[in-house]
């Protein structure tokens, strides 16, 4: 983060002036903890007959590809609003056609469907403004936005649990499927009904989630200064032994550091005595 010069006294008690700003004012959160288990990887037609031959795969990696977001008022609780999530996930794979040999690597793809019900408030304004402009070809018109909340999602990469081979059932009947450009990553159009005596892949992610109702709202800041950078733009071409030069010695490295508590004192007060 570039160092930033901040004129504030040193106790920040006197400003100079009170402004008015609008901003997103989270106004809930919650953050949640899945296992989510026995999710169905999808794979393009060519990839699924490598999947028909295995005899056991392993889970390597996988990633938060994409979340789609559906945010709608609950009726029964006036200002509560229900996010519907739905985490598309990319997974990488070993997979073995017979023991003791190399494996295969692959990606699929699976997703799973999450609820969540949050405090946003009530608004029913529409907003206009000159920053979106709509052009239909006979003239030009501000985008109207509504006053509904945003709902924010922030995930990490979930932790690779567990694969597992098992028998395949037919899901042509299967809500909200996997979308085009989702499907694409893997290089093919994935096709549920075209399961006939197919072997099916089943993985288990752990999935940290962070999820925020959001809605702008103006409110009145005390102002000290403006915020003038320091740090000057650096334009130098180091060339590639002077920029290795620069690099701290990795020590950690070659003489790791031992946990807490290992030590007779580790310098953070968990010594014996204490």
């Amino acid at each position: 983060m570039a160092d930033i010069k901040q004129n504030c006294p040193t106790d920040c008690t006197s400003f100079k002036e009170a402004v008015c700003i609008d901003a997103g004012r989270v106004y809930d959160s919650c953050c949640d903890r899945d296992c989510v288990t026995d999710m169905r990887v999808y794979f393009s037609p060519s990839d699924q007959q490598l999947i028909n031959n295995a005899c056991s795969v392993r889970l390597k990696s996988a990633e938060v590809l994409d979340v789609n977001i559906d945010v709608e008022q609950v009726n029964f609780n006036r200002g509560f609003y229900s996010c519907d999530l739905t985490f598309f996930f990319i997974v990488c794979l070993d997979v073995f056609s017979a023991p003791h040999t190399c494996p295969v690597t692959l990606k699929g793809i699976c997703f799973y469907n999450k609820k969540a019900i949050l405090y946003g408030s009530e608004g029913s304004v529409k907003t206009f403004s000159n920053e979106y402009i709509a052009d239909d070809g006979c003239n030009r018109h501000s985008v109207t936005s509504g006053n509904a909340p945003k709902c924010v999602v922030q995930a990490v990469d979930p932790i690779p649990l567990s694969a597992r081979l098992g028998e395949c059932h037919c899901v042509c009947d299967l809500p909200g499927f996997i979308p085009a450009n989702i499907a694409s990553v893997v290089g093919g159009c994935i096709d549920p009904c075209n399961d006939s005596g197919n072997k099916a892949v089943f993985v288990t992610l752990g999935l940290f989630t962070i999820i925020q109702l959001i809605r702008n709202v103006q409110m009145l800041v005390p102002v000290y200064d403006f915020c003038v950078p320091e740090k000057q733009c650096d334009d130098s071409s180091d060339s590639p032994c002077d920029v290795f030069r620069k690099i701290k010695f990795p020590t950690d490295d070659f003489f790791p550091p031992r946990p807490c508590g290992l030590d007779s004192d580790c310098g953070c007060g968990c010594n014996e005595e204490n």
